[in-house]
């Protein structure tokens, strides 16, 4: 068995509406032999994940998939219930699945539901491995897969504070994108955005964080507004320690005077010896420590959050408890087997590490980690509370003095916090600070929520929910509109034209396409951005307030869709191109691709389908979105249906375009005077144009707004480049084209044909990658329209160079073009120039080009030499 592909496809896609792992598997020998042939095949797998039994499958019972092994199934089908139950068992609930046989034998697609990236894709490879063993009879232990894969899924995941805002924010309905590896996220879209990093907010004042890693300047700063804090000053060497030490007394606590997570701190120093261990220690995390006078009492932290006091916990430094029989050393293991307790903060808790402080605490009490300690005997062993350090805490929000919370507020706003964790040691905080006994020792700018979302005791917190309100307060807009568009072919003209018209209208649109991600008209990042990676670049800029994106089979099929919902989404048309691709065979699959568009329509949105199109009107009762039909015809029978149940349509009566409902009827404008109409005998255009009418009806526009868009954008190079630009050459004209499919051939060859009375010569390429047939077709297509054909070839893919060009040239001669009317030109600047130098006076050039600047820039630099031979 051998793994062709594999790949996540992360947005709503051909398979399913949420995130799958694609594979595409070649079963070689095994295809010969099914499950039912495999000797205790059935009985092996039981044997290795009994929790298989509730996987149902087709039978759709308890035990369904374990009756299909004994019945007879592929390899391919196995390894998409394994690779499902190994996530299951590594935490992940997940239980959609399917496996695809394929027009070659032995080819089978399968996808499987994830939840993290990685650990869908490693547990993928893991059930490769132990299918093709247990189709030669050997068994697997799983349980060693199954911890690596929860030591993936952990190292993937978001710390336990950021996951709570973004799992609170995902309740509300409130999109996200992950930024980076670690805790940086966007929550929201484009102009609404915010971002959070940790729990550090986007508008968190940095004159705020750098006064707040300062200790010192912190405490000197409360200090001097009331606030109690502990004698203290800051030293530089052992000296200034010493000295320090003999004017402040004993016991005294050091701690670097920028750090976090309790790193580097010593608590109660009793003399000169620990207190040069702990400089040392400190002077590790920071150049400069802070020495303070020691506080007995204990630990607490207040979190206040926008002002507000919002929680409050008691924290206990780790310790063990002995059992007569463990040593420290078993009984920390023993404390760190805790499910709860993790790495750093993946977990709600934090595992123990041995350190100096720990040996420290323990030779105080003249012990090691060799020590047995009596049954029911508590020891510490840290002297630091810190959830980071292993501590555990105890919610105490509900027993703070009115006092004590003003006075957290008091500081959030002093240090100029919006989140700001407060550390203060007293007796209790159920009776206000007092300077000799207690006092505030530190404050942090992006305190862990840890102990108080879950406390070890006590009532859980919400404190996402604070953050929340605070980044998107009730009645808060966090989304921008979104308009999809696909179809196979118009989707860049239609996209563009749509964009126009918002961008006219006062919006700051963002937009995607084949060419070039634009934020305001301005071409951002260029290339083929017509997949979900260009929807994201379009959602992270944050000056926009809607986006339009095209969106292409490819893209749909490789990683899925960029976006969850949209609010418009357009259906143009289908036809053949691309069949052959991804497991894409038939016009029937390619506009169920194509269609996962318009299925994730929000219902209070809109989806947009051509209704001249019989595939596309097959998609209609598939939305949840409201539909708009459009036709060139008005007496279309499906837009009579959708207009008697109160919808919107589009179309074209008495040579303008009209919007029409149940009531109302709303002229937009004359066809003719639309410029990419060309006059009204641009069919391909029209459709184009009823389509992006329909959007920005949609969006709310009226007709004087969206007639305005219309008559101010044109096919010219500066507006449309590459879609039918037509270029006067003086005797001649040339038309620059991207139009690449048998579709855009017949739907623009008659227009074509009708521009200019002499010649058509095209310049033409067929696409490497489409199948034989698929690029005869392309050539037969061509022979219809034109009188000479220049080949050429820069798009080969996976064919070798000229090979694509001459399955071209078959067809035109089956099409009936002379052989003599046909020239081949591997090279696409070269074929260029032949073309043009062809024309004469009243011909026609249609150059189809792949790289459309250059294609552009040469037709340019050609006119300005004509032009200048013929003023010599």
């Amino acid at each position: 068995m051998k793994k062709m592909e594999m790949r996540a496809i992360r947005g709503p896609n051909y398979y399913s509406r949420r995130p799958v792992i694609f594979m595409q598997l070649d079963l070689q020998e095994l295809e010969k032999k099914p499950t039912d042939m495999v000797s205790g095949f059935r009985d092996n797998l039981a044997m290795m994940m009994p929790s298989l039994q509730e996987h149902r499958c087709s039978p759709g019972i308890i035990g369904g998939f374990f009756e299909r092994l004994k019945r007879g199934t592929w390899a391919a089908h196995v390894v998409e219930h394994v690779a499902l139950e190994l996530q299951c068992l590594a935490g992940h609930e997940v239980t959609f699945g399917k496996t695809f046989s394929t027009d070659k034998t032995g080819i089978y697609n399968l996808v499987y539901r994830y939840l993290d990236e990685n650990t869908g894709l490693r547990a993928g490879e893991m059930s490769i491995e132990l299918v093709e063993k247990l189709f030669r009879g050997i068994t697997t232990d799983v349980q060693p897969k199954v911890v690596e894969l929860k030591k993936i899924a952990e190292s993937s995941l978001l710390g336990p504070s950021t996951q709570s805002i973004v799992k609170e924010a995902k309740r509300r309905g409130i999109s996200h994108i992950r930024l980076n590896e670690n805790s940086y996220v966007q929550l929201g879209q484009g102009v609404h955005q915010r971002r959070i990093q940790a729990t550090m907010m986007d508008n968190t004042s940095a004159l705020g964080v750098e006064i707040a890693d300062d200790k010192e300047r912190t405490k000197k700063l409360l200090f001097s507004m009331g606030i109690p804090v502990p004698q203290g000053r800051s030293v530089q060497t052992t000296d200034e320690a010493l000295r320090a030490a003999e004017e402040m007394g004993y016991p005294l606590v050091i701690k670097p005077l920028i750090g976090n997570h309790g790193r580097g701190v010593t608590v109660n120093i009793q003399n000169a010896k620990e207190l040069l261990i702990a400089f040392e220690i400190a002077s590790k995390i920071c150049k400069t420590s802070l020495m303070e006078k020691y506080l007995v009492g204990f630990d607490f932290r207040i979190l206040v959050i926008d002002g507000k006091f919002v929680a409050a916990a008691l924290r206990e430094p780790p310790f063990v408890i002995g059992n007569g029989k463990d040593t420290i050393q078993q009984l920390i293991e023993e404390v760190n087997k805790d499910p709860q307790r993790g790495i750093g903060h993946e977990k709600n808790l934090t595992r123990i590490s041995i350190d100096y402080m720990t040996e420290r605490l323990l030779a105080i009490r003249q012990l090691t980690l060799s020590s047995i300690l009596p049954d029911g005997k508590k020891v510490y062993i840290k002297s630091t509370a810190n959830i980071s350090a292993g501590g555990t805490a105890l919610d105490v929000t509900e027993n703070v003095h009115p006092l004590n919370k003003l006075m957290a507020q008091r500081i959030s706003q002093i240090i100029g916090l919006n989140v700001i964790g407060i550390d203060i040691i007293a007796d209790s905080l159920e009776k206000p600070l007092r300077n000799d006994s207690s006092g505030v020792v530190e404050v942090n700018a992006a305190p862990g929520f840890r102990m108080h979302l879950n406390p070890t005791k006590g009532t859980p917190r919400n404190i996402a929910a604070h953050i929340v309100d605070m980044l998107f307060p009730p009645g808060a807009v966090h989304a921008i509109p979104i308009v999809a568009v696909t179809g196979t072919n118009g989707k860049t003209t239609t996209t563009r034209l749509i964009s126009h018209i918002l961008g006219l209208n006062g919006k700051t649109v963002g937009m995607t396409s084949t060419d070039a991600v634009m934020i305001e008209n301005i071409p951002i990042l260029t290339g083929d951005y017509s997949g979900p990676e260009g929807a994201r670049k379009v959602m992270m800029d944050s000056t926009i307030d809607l986006a339009v994106l095209e969106v292409a089979r490819g893209g749909i099929l490789r990683r899925g869709l960029g976006f969850n919902e949209c609010d418009v989404g357009i259906l143009l048309n289908i036809s053949s191109d691309h069949l052959g691709e991804g497991g894409i065979n038939t016009l029937e699959e390619l506009t169920r691709l194509k269609s996962t568009v318009t299925e994730v329509v929000k219902p209070s949105g809109h989806a947009i389908f051509n209704a001249d199109d019989p595939l596309v009107l097959s998609c209609l009762d598939k939305t949840r979105g409201r539909p708009i039909l459009f036709s060139r015809d008005p007496e279309n029978q499906a837009l009579k249906t959708n207009f008697e149940k109160g919808n919107l349509n589009v179309t074209i009566k008495d040579g303008a375009v009209i919007i029409q409902k149940k009531g109302w009827t709303s002229t937009v404008a004359s066809v003719i005077e639309i410029p990419i109409t060309f006059d009204g005998k641009a069919g391909f255009n029209i459709e184009n144009v009823l389509a992006a009418v329909a959007a920005t009806a949609a969006l709310g526009l009226n007709e004087v707004q969206i007639r305005a868009g219309l008559v101010s954008f044109s096919s010219s190079i500066g507006q449309s480049p590459g879609r039918m630009n037509v270029i006067d050459m003086g005797d001649f004209k040339v038309v620059v084209d991207y139009g690449h499919n048998i579709g855009a051939i017949n739907a623009t060859g008659d227009f074509i044909k009708g521009l200019m009375p002499g010649r058509k010569i095209r310049m033409a390429c067929g696409v490497g990658n489409r199948r034989r047939n698929d690029i005869l077709e392309f050539g037969i297509a061509l022979a219809k329209f034109y009188d000479h054909i220049v080949i050429c070839d820069p798009d080969p893919r996976e064919r070798t160079p000229g090979e694509t060009a001459q399955i071209v040239k078959e067809g035109l001669l089956m099409g009936g073009v002379q052989p003599e009317r046909i020239t081949l030109v591997i090279d696409e600047k070269k074929a260029t120039k032949l073309a043009l130098e062809m024309a004469k006076k009243g011909d026609l050039v249609v150059l189809q080009g792949d790289n459309i600047p250059q294609v552009i820039k040469d037709v340019l630099d050609y006119k300005e030499k004509l032009e200048g031979s013929r003023r010599t």
